[in-house]
């Protein structure tokens, strides 16, 4: 029985292709537009959750300055208001499980015949602790190293990509930094781009003390651009920060109501809310795709309500003949439904492909999730069953003598 009904469905749909269609091309383009919003929204949530475990867990960056100069502030990290000392106090504060003190600066790198202008960080062993960076090949300098200031060099993937290419063996070689000759110790995993899109593999990692003598000069002793400081967990965070404002305002002996000579960044809480918003940007561009199945929808009850005017007579002559109510009902509704899941695997085909063209074309990462799909199918079902019923309930209502002598 089911199956003539389905038969009868199918029939009825193919009386009429074009309307069909056009019925049809609602929920195709509904469907179409979910599966592809939602896959380029994911991917982009997923390449944020990249940068942000590339970046570290629970970190504060503490900044120089700003200054204030006969009543001018210039931008912070520019005033050197922050030493090693600091940084050293604040090893001791509860809550910090590591700290490294950075000067940063640019420099031209050259091997042989090959150069590349790239990122300088001095800074300290613990570093790569805190940003949980690993090494593909050779391994880190020491504190030691620091001490004594030791010409050695931890470099990015995209430097020795740009230097010594994929024949040469980049440990042990020497390169040189503004003229200086530096051992390359270790060769740095691949990070990828940080979330302002800064690539964060063309770098090179020197010890401090060799940045501040050897490459950018120190007119202050012991002074330092920046500090990184990574809590113990995430459940401190608020208490670390307090902590470092007091200690740091203590040191420099900031007065109460007083501009800080520096300032305290939660990097944590700013990639959360880079991945919060990406998040919600995702459920935006789904949402608004949505309307389109909802536009479908009543596209789909329309035609529906069309045909069963059309077919009043047919109607009337099924029922006198035998047909019950629920098997009129089952007719119309099978063919509401047989135009959503079509329209619906139309549009999963369609937007899983300009997904994948989406991709190739721009280079933009997306993510089809198997469970988007499913969800985008059992809603389109479901408003295939909804804006049906109407029309189908409408149609098994008919008086079968009123249905014989309509015209």
């Amino acid at each position: 029985m089911f199956s003539a009904m389905l038969g009868e469905a199918w029939h009825a749909m193919g009386a009429n292709r074009l309307r069909t269609f056009l019925t049809m091309l609602g929920m195709v383009i509904g469907v179409s537009a979910v599966v592809l919003m939602m896959a380029i929204g994911q991917g982009a949530e997923a390449s944020v959750k990249r940068s942000i475990s590339a970046m570290g867990s629970n970190l504060f960056i503490v900044l120089s300055g700003p200054p204030n100069m006969g009543g001018a502030r210039s931008a912070t990290g520019n005033a050197v208001s922050l030493n090693v000392k600091d940084a050293e106090a604040i090893t001791e504060l509860d809550g910090i499980a590591s700290v490294a003190p950075i000067s940063t600066g640019k420099a031209q790198v050259v091997f042989g015949s090959n150069n590349w202008n790239t990122d300088v960080i001095g800074t300290t062993a613990s570093y790569l602790d805190i940003r949980d960076w690993n090494l593909t090949a050779g391994y880190s300098f020491s504190d030691s190293d620091v001490r004594s200031a030791t010409r050695v060099a931890l470099i990015g993937d995209t430097v020795a990509q740009n230097i010594f290419g994929d024949d040469i063996d980049p440990v042990g070689k020497t390169i040189r930094l503004k003229q200086n000759p530096f051992v390359v110790l270790g060769v740095l995993a691949k990070k990828g781009q940080s979330l302002d899109g800064r690539d964060q593999d063309d770098t090179i990692i020197v010890p401090l003390t060799t940045a501040q003598r050897k490459l950018f000069g120190n007119q202050i002793p012991g002074s330092v651009r920046q500090i990184m400081v990574q809590a113990q967990s995430d459940n401190v965070m608020v208490l670390a920060e307090e902590n470092i404002n007091g200690l740091l305002n203590q040191r420099h002996r900031i007065r109460d109501g007083a501009d800080s000579d520096f300032s305290v960044r939660n990097l944590t809480a700013l990639a959360n809310s880079a991945a919060e918003t990406t998040r919600t940007m995702s459920l935006l561009l789904g949402a608004i795709a949505s309307v389109s199945l909802l536009v479908g929808g009543i596209g789909i009850m329309n035609i529906m309500l069309v045909s069963v005017t059309e077919r009043t007579r047919e109607i009337g002559i099924r029922m006198a003949i035998g047909a019950r109510q629920r098997d009129i009902l089952m007719q119309f509704l099978l063919e509401a439904i047989g135009i959503s899941i079509v329209g619906c695997l139309i549009g999963i085909l369609i937007g899983v492909g300009g997904a994948y063209a989406v991709n190739a074309f721009t280079g933009t990462e997306i993510i089809i999730a198997t469970h988007t799909v499913a969800i985008a199918f059992g809603v389109a079902a479901s408003i295939g069953i909804f804006f049906g019923f109407y029309p189908a309930r409408k149609a098994a209502r008919l008086n079968p003598i009123e249905a014989l002598r309509y015209q």
